[in-house]
């Protein structure tokens, strides 16, 4: 259990900011936003990791999902392809919608492609809502065309440093994290219900550090939410491994607890997150998890509506419930955090139906984007960080599993990508995707160990 709990705080190298004006969680592409919601994020988080205040983000941090057109302003990027090769997702232009096809209990989707790993019918919108003490982003399936004119959104990730680090690291210096996602577009309340999904950050990591594959499963009928766990996240940890020299929120561990309450914020749907109310079906939910988020994630089970749940890189036995349908379990199977015996050993423990894929010559961070967010001179956010004197980044060297010789990012992305959508469309949208997982290896050779047990 430490070591998993230590899992993810290799994300302590993010940078922060030099400049005097306050730094988002997430901008449009072009640097301008609107009016956002205010206030350090985070959530506690009881799983392993040592406490680590989260969140600590600028007073324009998020954005009041209340107003159209609010983002996050800030530090803007350039428009940037998504991870998974997909750049908006709505129909071609002078193509029509994309068929209509039934989900559970007679929910209306639109039809996705066959390749789990190809992005989904719909652009992404995002919002940022407060809930509690908590700020949570939110991407959903958009109004189709919507995009056309908006701007990717852009994430600077200084926000997520101790506000006492951010002004160490000049914007030219700053990794900024793109996403094929679009602030405040309208939600698309043709189709549904949408299932929810929860993820789990690792610790020292933040809410947007798996953003490939969380926009992935909103592209293809999910909503998905992800919040900054208090006592976890990137500001709370490396004030936790500083020893006080920098401060994070001084606010305890407890994931239980934070999704608990994002799970009866989605279900009441109402003040921000009234934009979906009568568009979730939160009887059919999910929660994956990374590293630490993993360990928590794995015990779930009993959380309402939910029926699968996918720790990545980590995790625990899973037992039974009452709702619990499946389990998806992923490792890289060269993690030098956390073995892939020891997420094999979470498998064998688990309850059936499950299944596991283990990644082959792929580390800790396969199921996040930390390892190839870089700056415009090409250096990675522990180089930035260690460089840039931020606190406790020199603990983090030994965490950052990033070896070049490991499997490309964009192959990775795709293995994982490929599995938790399958696995989240075979159990929240009733769709048969028997063929798609027992064709995994062979559609994707660095796939080195596929397992099932039904």
């Amino acid at each position: 259990m430490k070591r998993i709990a230590l899992g993810c705080w290799v994300l302590l190298a993010a940078c922060s900011g030099n400049d005097s004006s306050p730094i988002t969680a997430g901008t449009n592409a072009s640097g301008s936003g609107g009016a956002g919601g205010g206030g350090a994020g985070g959530a506690n988080a009881a799983g392993a990791g040592g406490s680590a205040n989260a969140g600590a983000m600028s007073e324009d941090a998020g954005s009041n999902a209340g107003n159209g057109g609010n983002g996050a302003s800030g530090v803007g990027g350039a428009d940037a392809e998504a991870p998974d090769g997909g750049s908006g997702s709505s129909a071609d232009a002078g193509e029509g919608p994309p068929p209509e096809v039934a989900g559970c209990d007679g929910a209306r989707l639109l039809e996705p492609p066959e390749d789990p790993a190809a992005r989904g019918p719909w652009p992404v919108g995002v919002r940022t809502v407060r809930v509690g003490n908590l700020d949570v982003e939110v991407w959903y399936p958009a109004e189709l065309g919507s995009e056309s004119s908006a701007s990717e959104v852009t994430y600077d990730i200084r926000v997520w440093l101790p506000e006492s680090e951010r002004a160490k690291i000049s914007d030219a210096k700053t990794p900024l994290q793109s996403c094929d996602c679009y602030r405040d577009l309208p939600l698309d309340t043709e189709h549904g219900p949408y299932p929810g999904v929860i993820y789990i950050h690792g610790t020292a990591a933040f809410r947007s550090a798996s953003l490939a594959q969380m926009t992935h499963w909103a592209s293809r009928g999910f909503v998905v939410a992800a919040t900054d766990h208090h006592g976890l996240y990137l500001a709370d940890s490396l004030s936790a491994f500083s020893f006080g020299q920098c401060a994070g929120s001084g606010i305890a561990q407890d994931l239980s607890g934070d999704v608990d309450a994002m799970l009866a914020a989605l279900s009441a749907a109402s003040g921000e997150l009234a934009f979906l109310s009568g568009t979730l079906d939160m009887t059919r939910v999910a929660i994956a998890g990374h590293s630490a988020g993993a360990s928590a994630a794995s015990a779930m089970s009993d959380k309402p509506g939910v029926r699968l749940l996918m720790p990545l890189a980590g995790g625990g036995a899973v037992t039974a419930s009452s709702t619990l349908q499946s389990v998806l379990f992923l490792g890289g199977m060269s993690d030098a955090v956390v073995s892939y015996d020891a997420v094999r050993s979470g498998y064998d423990g688990s309850v059936s139906p499950k299944r596991i894929v283990g990644i082959e010559n792929a580390g800790h961070l396969v199921m996040t984007e930390l390892c190839d967010l870089k700056n415009a001179d090409g250096e990675s956010i522990l180089t930035i960080a260690q460089a840039s004197g931020i606190c406790s980044a020199d603990l983090a060297g030994f965490l950052f599993d990033c070896l070049p010789t490991y499997l490309q990012e964009s192959k990775g992305t795709e293995i994982v990508n490929y599995a938790t959508t399958a696995a989240l469309e075979e159990t929240l949208h009733c769709a048969d995707r028997s063929s798609q997982l027992e064709q995994l290896q062979s559609r994707l050779p660095d796939v080195g160990e596929f397992m099932q047990a039904l």
